[in-house]
């Protein structure tokens, strides 16, 4: 089978191991729900903040015309999330679920969303959602902390419900009544998010990763002669793409960890925020950026940003160090030759 959020192939030794029956275990991998370890164990994936939201946006539009106590919405790698959510009169409200990610205090966060129809579609952030006041992020300087991405999965769920029940169109707005409370509990504040959470998602699903290694994570890098540690789904992208003839696993921000269990060649790949940090966790102590990403957009000649690489190079015993921006542009690359 083929994991269809990460693309990755599941091979049938270990889901012969899995103890859940067969039939369950390959319907929670369709959905995107189910990860399968080496060892058959399950890992549960959740819902990202932003696939909640269009949740709710969806079911509040939905119940201007009926009462909806369960709602579908696309996500950006094609499948289609289900919950169950309460909704009457243009107000929903969907929980974000649970998940096996152990440092995602957003679980069982309720998201709210109030719609009325009207000309076009719109969204509108309430109560709970950050306001962004530094540059350096997605979401613009002064706007909700509402990634581009979860957005269009906001809007796209929107335009759903508006063609099912044939409105013009709709206005929603969002909002989380425990949200500033339950930002406290996070680094938004230190990097330029006030007020609320953030609203953030590329797939539409919450990966177990960051907080699992896991069997199989250490098995790929024990048995690969050559393999790609990156720090993220982005990092996953353009891995591949550089380096198509390595094995690439994603680590998250446990390079080192990764680093300890990888017997061949070895790149250390991603973005620049947590790969940098890795090398130099107090590279922006008194720099007066609140991310690494505001240094490079603001000062990409801050002699910071060397001395980080050259730390990491450094931890990396060997490992070939590879930084790289959104857009896939490689930043720094400590195998170029040129």
């Amino acid at each position: 089978m083929i994991d269809p959020v990460n693309k990755s192939k599941i091979p049938d030794e270990w889901l012969e191991r899995s103890k859940l029956p067969r039939r369950e275990l390959e319907e929670g991998i369709r959905s995107g729900m189910v990860v399968v370890l080496s060892d058959g164990s399950i890992l549960k994936r959740g819902y990202t903040t932003g696939t909640t939201a269009a949740l709710a946006a969806k079911a509040s539009v939905l119940s201007l015309k009926k009462t909806i106590s369960h709602v579908s919405v696309p996500t950006p790698v094609g499948l289609r999330a289900e919950l169950d959510v309460r909704a009457s009169n243009g107000h929903a409200v969907a929980a974000k679920i649970a998940n096996d990610h152990e440092s995602d205090i957003t679980r069982g966060l309720e998201f709210v969303a109030d719609a009325k129809e009207a000309n076009g579609i719109s969204v509108y952030a309430g109560q709970g959602i950050g306001i962004v006041i530094r540059s350096g992020l997605e979401s613009k300087k002064g706007h909700p902390a509402i990634n581009p991405r979860p957005m269009e999965q906001i809007k796209a769920s929107i335009k759903e419900a508006v063609e099912e029940l044939g409105l013009r169109g709709a206005e929603v707005t969002i909002y989380l009544p425990e949200g500033k409370e339950i930002a406290k509990q996070t680094l938004n504040s230190r990097i330029g998010v006030v007020d609320g959470i953030s609203v953030l998602g590329t797939t539409g699903f919450v990966e177990p990763w960051n907080d699992h290694l896991g069997e199989m994570k250490g098995d790929l890098i024990r048995d690969s002669d050559k393999v790609v540690l990156t720090t993220g789904r982005i990092g996953i992208r353009y891995s591949t793409m550089l380096f198509p003839d390595h094995t690439v696993v994603l680590a998250g921000s446990r390079i080192s960890e990764a680093l300890e269990a990888a017997r061949g060649e070895v790149v250390i790949c991603g973005l620049p925020g947590l790969v940098l940090k890795w090398g130099d966790p107090d590279m922006l102590k008194d720099s007066g950026f609140a991310t690494v990403v505001e240094m490079l957009e603001l000062d990409p000649g801050n002699k910071r940003l060397k001395n980080a690489f050259d730390m990491a190079v450094k931890k990396g015993k060997g490992a070939r160090i590879v930084i790289v921006d959104r857009d896939g542009t490689v930043l720094m690359d400590s195998g170029d030759k040129s």
